[in-house]
Order: structure tokens, then C-alpha cells, then sequence
């Protein structure tokens, strides 16, 4: 049976722990990472309740997309919820895993998610982050440049928006001389060699650096590996927060608020006044989203859709967007879909099944 690292590193392969933000708590909050999978229970909140139906469902994994714990716990003796959480996941051997900012902040994650139960076209990330990419330059004999840059795409380096394969080369002349102790693939020891040689330039995930070095040492045929690495500032257009895209056909306002009800499944929508103009575009972000404002506006929307908007934030819409506040939970609930139906591309000798407790604390009288 697979590991709970296996799943782990499987998750964070889709969304790297180094995309979420600094305040967040995401990865294996509780369990052992050799401990084999009997069964796993996805949530979007992993409560004692949540803990309860996975022992029931005979699920020693809860995978959810809050994590359970965000604050250190200096004692854990069941006075809380979280430490009640805790306490029973850890006495039945339940290992519980979050997946939570860095789930947002990829392309595919949350956002996405959230785009395609809106049936959004042509959706991108809203506010692609920055200093998340590095460039690579290497220097390889011209008959090995293409089995480099091949091993250096398998590992992730080259990608630019819907663009794969992506690099640069210029030839050139690269000179060595080897030492008395090195054992030279190309040249004689103690003679000076001159080679030719391609330079080639790719731009990578910074988090994916380490592996990327490696794959490059493997294919590269030299003995030691001439490379070097720049930090870019460059947006990374598969990284960041929310999402845009664009509606199948333009909608009146009260269309298009029953549709948004239809769609995300929802019973109350707090909204701005509407702009006298037609809704094509869409901003959304799952959860709380009022940072985004601007970058919606920026980016021509005619409507943002998120959550935990507060009074007086309502006002910064000014007339130039509509807020439309669908709650937190009911902006995030389909993530427990999304991870599911990631999990299961890949696992297939045990049960992923989507937690039937309602974790929702806010109730509406209506």
C-alpha cells in the first residue's frame, strides 16, 4: 500500500508548500510520513467531527484544505476545538494534511476550480506572483545541448505560461584544462582543450531548483557542470492569487445572480450595486478576497466574486465593480471536489472519499 509521503509529495507536486503565504500552516500537521494509507477522507475542515467519520469510514488520512492548526499549540489538553481535533486524530492514528494557500495560489487549484463551476473561458491567474522563477545558464558540447535541455524539461524548467519547452542557445567556445586528479570526458589531463559548446538559458520554478540541478548533472556528460543561477523578478503566470476569465455570453444583473447562485451553490449573495453596463468578465477568489480588489479592477471585470467582505470594504467597489459576496465556506466547498479528483488520478488502491460533514459554523436565517 502507498505511504502517506507518497500522497504527500504527490499534493505538493500540484501545489508546492513554498507558494503559500507566510502566515499559513499547510502540509502534514499530524501523522507518520512511513505510515501506510488505509483510506482517505477529503474536507475542507478537518474538525473532531471530520475526525469522527474518517474512524467511521475506516480513513486514516484527512487531507483538507484548512489546516486545523494555523497557531502554535503551547499545551494540548482538549480546552479547544483545534486541540480536541488533534488529540483524537493522533489517539486513532489519523494523519491529517492541509493543503491550503499554495492550493489557491496555483494554476488549477481553487480559483480555478471555482472559474470552471462558473463555466469561465479563458481563465488566467489574476495577480501572477513575482520572484517565484530563476534562470539557468549551463554551457553544454553542441552534440549533448539537446538530451540537456530535454532532462531539464522533464523537470520542470522551460515552461512560460501555455508555453513548453521554452529556451535559448548561442554557440560559442568553452576552454578547461584539466587537473592532475580529474578524469575529463572531453581532453586529456594537463592539456588545454578547447570545446564547442552551446549556452543555453532556461527559466525554472525556484522551488523546483534542487531537482533541476540534479537532472542537470545527470544528462550533462562533463565531470564538473558549469552553470549559473539568476533570481528574476518576472511574473509567473502559473503562480498567484485568484483568477479572471470570461462568461459564455454577457448576463443582466439579476441573471446573472441566480446563475451565481445556481452555479456555486449558494443561498445568500451580499453584493455592491450593480454597474450599468453588461457582465462578461469575471474575477474570483476563493475565501477572503479583498486584497484582489484592485488587481480585478485593473484587469476590466465587471464582477468579483469571493467572500468575508466587511462594511466598509464594500465601498472601495466605487462604482467601477461589483462585490459579490458569496461566504466563505460556499466560496471554498468545492475544493473537497478538486482534490479528490486529483488524488484519484493517481491512487488507486484505496479509497478517496469526500467527507460528508457539513464544517460550515455560519448558519443563515433566510
Amino acid at each position: 500500500m502507498p505511504q502517506i509521503r507518497q500522497l504527500t509529495a504527490y499534493l505538493e507536486a500540484f501545489a508546492p508548500l513554498s507558494y503559500q503565504e507566510s502566515y499559513d500552516n499547510s502540509g502534514l500537521i499530524v501523522g507518520d510520513p512511513n505510515a501506510e494509507i488505509a483510506g482517505v477522507l477529503v474536507t475542507l475542515d478537518a474538525t473532531e467531527a471530520v475526525i469522527d467519520e474518517a474512524i467511521a469510514k475506516g480513513c486514516n488520512v484527512v487531507v483538507a484544505h484548512h489546516p486545523i492548526v494555523f497557531k502554535g499549540l503551547k499545551k494540548i489538553n482538549g480546552k479547544t476545538y483545534v486541540e480536541r481535533a488533534v488529540i483524537k486524530a493522533i489517539k486513532n492514528d489519523v494523519a491529517i494534511y492541509a493543503a491550503h494557500t499554495n492550493l489557491d495560489n496555483v494554476a488549477g487549484g481553487v480559483n480555478f476550480k471555482i472559474a470552471e463551476k462558473l463555466k469561465l473561458q479563458n481563465v488566467r491567474i489574476l495577480a501572477p506572483k513575482s520572484q517565484v522563477l530563476s534562470k539557468l545558464v549551463t554551457f553544454v558540447p553542441i552534440a549533448d545541448t539537446q538530451p540537456v535541455l530535454d532532462a531539464l524539461y522533464a523537470a520542470g524548467a522551460g515552461q512560460i505560461g501555455d508555453y513548453s519547452n521554452c529556451s535559448f542557445r548561442v554557440s560559442g567556445t568553452g576552454t578547461y584544462q584539466p587537473g592532475e586528479n580529474a578524469q575529463p570526458v572531453i581532453g586529456q589531463v594537463g592539456e588545454y582543450h578547447e570545446e564547442a559548446e552551446n549556452r543555453i538559458e532556461v527559466i525554472m520554478p525556484t522551488q523546483q531548483q534542487g531537482q533541476l540541478l540534479a537532472a542537470l548533472r545527470q544528462a550533462h556528460p562533463y565531470e564538473e557542470v558549469a552553470y549559473y543561477l539568476t533570481a528574476l523578478d518576472n511574473q509567473n503566470q502559473e503562480v498567484g492569487s485568484g483568477a479572471i476569465g470570461d462568461l459564455p455570453e454577457a448576463l443582466d444583473s439579476q441573471t446573472w445572480l441566480r446563475y451565481l447562485k445556481e452555479n456555486m451553490a449558494v443561498s445568500l449573495i451580499r453584493h455592491t450595486p450593480f454597474v450599468d453596463r453588461p457582465i462578461r468578465r469575471i474575477a474570483v477568489c476563493g475565501g477572503v478576497g479583498s486584497f484582489l480588489l484592485p488587481d480585478a479592477i485593473r484587469s476590466g471585470a465587471d464582477v468579483f466574486v469571493t467572500a468575508d467582505y466587511k462594511y466598509h470594504e464594500f465601498f472601495d467597489a466605487d462604482g467601477r465593480i461589483t462585490i459579490c459576496d458569496i461566504n466563505h465556506y460556499e466560496s471554498e466547498v468545492f475544493t473537497k471536489e478538486l482534490i479528490s479528483q486529483y488524488l484519484a488520478k493517481k491512487f488507486t488502491t484505496f479509497a478517496v472519499i469526500l467527507s460528508e460533514t457539513d464544517t460550515n459554523p455560519v448558519r443563515f436565517f433566510i
